[in-house]
């Protein structure tokens, strides 16, 4: 077969073949279904609950313009992502397009190494922060505090989001409808109620001035931050086979998707700050205090008590939903990588009945339950600065695809002016952004000071961080002796599916 990237100048890469069935059910979700998958992987309750308030912490009531800069390189990924899904719709994204456009080495540590161990730390967080929610709502505030009933509980919603995901996507997205509906619902109604409320400030347009920071570095790390709420969006793309017309469809969720995240974090962010201020004493948002959760802080002042349950109750479920997508996202992309040759055989099985990788599923569940476990054993501080370096693997893999996107499509970008907007100038702006991201992430991460842990002078989290790419490496010198038809034959490897090992 020949390679894409050898072909003439002004014809541009041949597209990749329509890849033969994996066995996933085809035109099982269409556009709504999609972009609900998008928003709930992302979490948008629990994530800017947690974020504003540290985003504020840095920039003060600039924190909307925060939202909107790191929103920047978000959205220019997200036009990769489209293209890349456009050409090759293959339920491995990062892992089929990194390998067609710069080889399998870069494929399967990038694209899947990376991705993969990401997604299984914010597992860990996410099912923690589930279960203690949950067990906060149920009235049990004492084992909400106590450490063996959270991970029990942790590892119970697990096992229940592994088994939805094992019984098919159209469950898993009719699952979604209604934890994110009230989700967006519970959102909508704390930004009304703040707003409403006597004494709440009139929203400035200032506060999305991004030529007020105070300096590069209080700007570098409200972006950075903010970088974190928006991730997760690209999972609906891993269902693109089972999407209807999903070559198109799924790329355009992702970009709907992330606007409408845009949106609403933006709408929340000038209602608490309205209603709340940045001052550092009482409910304000500079107060360290209330850092860790904004919204459930604020929601009794501005909901009442009895309504201040359901942004309690919004957060959980966001956690839940965000679990279940990890676990739909996952599954597909071992299943994608298996199919091309580049893992076992087993994680290629789909469930004769339901049609899903119910393999790799249960396999995901069990791994982030391995790692909830193990970081939980060595400290709960290790496992809170193991979260914070998903941050550092987030800008690693999503600068890679992007910068994928322009080397792919390198020899049609003149063949229109679209192209070389959508297809190279914005990618490739993207992926820089995002790279600086990973420097400064890393750069920052390096301090003694960053998260909770350190050693001998470094960083916790910058070792956590480091020591997955280390990993990583490792595993990749494994795979190349076991998986050798696929690190062999190269691009090609994944433009005809294989599942033949050596």
């Amino acid at each position: 077969m020949t390679n894409p990237t050898d072909t003439g100048a002004r014809t541009g890469p041949a597209p990749a073949p329509a890849p033969v069935g994996k066995g996933l059910r085809g035109g099982s979700v269409g556009l709504l279904a999609s972009v609900t998958l998008g928003l709930s992987s992302v979490a948008p309750a629990y994530s800017i609950a947690v974020t504003l308030g540290f985003v504020t912490l840095a920039v003060g009531d600039l924190a909307p313009a925060a939202l909107l800069l790191g929103f920047v390189p978000i959205l220019l990924t997200a036009f990769a992502f489209r293209e890349l899904n456009r050409e090759m719709p293959d339920c491995g994204t990062n892992f089929v397009w990194t390998t067609r456009a710069f080889g399998p080495v870069a494929g399967w540590f990038t694209g899947g190494w990376v991705v993969i161990v990401a997604t299984l730390i914010a597992m860990t967080a996410l099912s923690q922060v589930g279960a203690v929610y949950l067990l906060n709502l149920l009235g049990l505030h004492s084992l909400a505090g106590n450490d063996a009933a959270v991970t029990a509980t942790a590892l119970l919603l697990l096992a229940a989001c592994t088994l939805v995901s094992v019984r098919g996507l159209h469950l898993a997205a009719s699952v979604q409808y209604v934890l994110l509906g009230l989700q967006m619902a519970a959102l909508v109604g704390f930004g009304v109620a703040a707003f409403a409320r006597d004494g709440a400030a009139t929203p400035s347009l200032e506060w999305l001035d991004p030529s007020a920071f105070d300096g590069f570095g209080p700007f570098a790390e409200a972006v950075l931050l903010c970088l974190f709420i928006y991730w997760g969006w690209d999972s609906l793309l891993a269902a693109n086979e089972e999407t209807r017309d999903g070559e198109r469809v799924a790329g355009q969720a992702a970009v709907l998707s992330t606007l409408l995240l845009l949106g609403t974090y933006l709408f929340t962010a000038f209602a608490a700050i309205s209603f709340a201020g940045t001052g550092t004493a009482g409910l304000g948002l500079g107060n360290p205090d209330n850092a860790a959760d904004v919204l459930t802080t604020l929601a009794p002042p501005v909901l009442g008590g009895p309504l201040a349950k359901v942004m309690e109750l919004a957060v959980c479920v966001s956690a839940v939903s965000a679990l279940l997508t990890c676990l739909v996202g996952n599954s597909r992309g071992t299943l994608s990588m298996a199919s091309h040759g580049a893992l076992p055989r087993a994680f290629a099985r789909v469930h004769p009945r339901h049609r899903t990788p119910a393999f790799g599923t249960l396999a995901c569940g069990a791994a982030a339950a391995g790692t909830l476990i193990l970081l939980r054993l060595v400290s709960a501080d290790i496992l809170g600065d193991a979260v914070l370096c998903v941050g550092l693997l987030i800008a690693c893999y999503y600068g890679t695809t992007a910068l994928s996107c322009v080397w792919y499509f390198r020899r049609s970008l003149r063949d229109s002016p679209r192209d070389l907007l959508l297809r190279g100038l914005l990618p490739l702006l993207g992926g820089l952004l995002m790279l600086a991201a990973f420097a400064r992430s890393a750069y920052d991460m390096y301090d003694p000071a960053y998260g909770s842990t350190s050693f001998h002078g470094v960083g916790g989290v910058f070792l956590l961080g480091a020591g997955s790419l280390a990993a990583g490496a490792l595993a990749l010198l494994i795979a190349r002796t076991r998986f050798r038809r696929f690190f062999r034959e190269g691009r090609t490897s994944v433009a005809a599916l294989t599942v033949t090992e050596d």
